[in-house]
């Protein structure tokens, strides 16, 4: 019996010592569970609320861009705005290592009257030419005459 308490003792010290590289080897080395790039846009307050929605023509719009590269590679990014399909303007913002957020203030001008008018925000890596999402980010203003 004596050999058999020995037996297990050394099997349950092998366990113990195996689990505890485990946990190691987890903590030490995270996964890579999803790649993603986070784009969003913002209110000039930093808030994902309250947009402007009527802007008087030929008078700056300024919106918060951010994005933040989690994909485990650096990434070179670029921002395209449109407005009712037609680009109006485009922000290169070079690149970005995992985990690296840029966020800026950027602003852009209507020069066209019409209610909801479609601004969209258009996210590219690597120099691409089919945009990162499939579905842009979106705005609708109202644009109005001068008083």
């Amino acid at each position: 019996m004596n050999n058999l308490n020995k037996t297990l003792s050394i099997s349950l010290a092998i366990a113990i010592l195996v689990a505890v590289a485990c946990i190691g080897y987890i903590i030490a080395i995270p996964t890579q569970s999803g790649k993603f790039t986070e784009f969003y846009i913002l209110n000039t307050e930093g808030k994902a609320e309250n947009y402007q929605a009527h802007v008087t023509i030929g008078k700056p719009i300024a919106v918060i861009i951010g994005i933040v590269n989690n994909e485990y590679a650096p990434i070179s990014y670029r921002v395209v705005i449109t407005v009712d399909g037609i680009k109006n303007k485009e922000i290169n913002i070079g690149g970005l290592a995992h985990q690296e957020k840029w966020q800026e203030t950027v602003s852009f001008t209507l020069n066209k009257v019409g209610d909801n008018r479609k601004v969209e925000f258009w996210l590219y890596k690597n120099g691409e030419i089919e945009p990162y999402l499939k579905d842009p980010l979106r705005l609708f203003i109202d644009v109005i005459k001068p008083y």
